[in-house]
């Protein structure tokens, strides 16, 4: 098993460095042919994330980050311990205009069964399911 940084995801997604691009590329397909397992962290993934949608880097829409991840997401050899709740925040950061970090807190809410979310952010509120309550 080997752990996936940030960068790898990134150069493969944005192919700003071809070469480095090429070995990402090949290391990726290695992972769905389930030659290589591979495995990640939620911090990774909000990461990738966010360089992707800075606007002084990429300055990708949700629904364009969201196409480009999903697929690196799915490979059969990237083992995710919650890949069902990735997949999901990354649905809920393109469909309701809300940070990709609050999307997975919505996403942890909606596994354990939470419906109130305690915050002064009054996006949550576009999340249907989801009560915002202020302390």
């Amino acid at each position: 098993m080997q752990f996936l940084d940030a960068n790898v995801i990134l150069r493969y997604l944005t192919r700003d460095d071809p070469e480095k691009a090429e070995r990402c590329l090949a290391l990726l397909q290695r992972a769905e042919r389930n030659e290589v397992a591979l495995t990640t962290s939620e911090a990774i993934i909000a990461e990738v994330v966010y360089v992707l949608s800075s606007p002084r880097l990429y300055n990708l829409s949700p629904q364009r980050i969201r196409e480009l991840l999903l697929p690196v997401l799915n490979l059969r050899g990237l083992k995710l311990p919650s890949r069902q709740l990735y997949n999901r925040a990354l649905d809920l950061y393109a469909t309701h205009a809300i940070d990709f970090e609050d999307a997975l807190a919505v996403a942890h809410m909606e596994q354990q069964g939470i419906t109130e979310m305690v915050s002064y952010d009054r996006h949550f509120e576009r999340v249907e399911g989801v009560e915002r309550v202020e302390p």
